[in-house]
């Protein structure tokens, strides 16, 4: 299988409705979970692409251009970006979608780097 071919399929997609436990005294998701949503995410991503153990070690600028309403729909799409030795870098796009329209719109990006590790939590290579 080509790297591409891995990068397909590794793509992670992951839906969740905006419950009122989620949200904000602005009736709109936490930033927080959404980071949270999209780490697990990424983490997802990097795993499906090396069936490695992976841990976090940073994210990149992450963008929020809308806020995210209760009674809504997110979808989280995760997709591999770059692939160094030991890490990998994925790229988390959160889009919006309204449960009785047709509308879907992007509201969230950013990106995380994880790294592949052993059972002694020592880097080794991606693949």
């Amino acid at each position: 299988m080509t790297t591409e071919e891995k990068i397909d399929q590794s793509e992670t997609r992951a839906f969740k409705v905006v419950f009122p436990e989620t949200t904000n005294h602005h009736n709109t998701m936490f930033g927080g979970r959404i980071l949270m949503m999209m780490t697990e995410t990424a983490f997802m991503t990097a795993t499906r692409f090396s069936r490695k153990d992976f841990v976090l070690v940073s994210s990149g600028k992450i963008d929020f251009t809308k806020p995210i309403p209760a009674g809504t729909l997110v979808e989280l799409v995760g997709r591999v970006a770059r692939i160094g030795n030991t890490s990998i870098e994925v790229r988390v796009e959160v889009y919006l979608e309204k449960m009785n329209e047709e509308f879907r719109e992007k509201v969230v990006g950013g990106t995380f780097t994880l790294v592949a590790i052993d059972q002694n939590s020592k880097p080794v290579p991606v693949c």
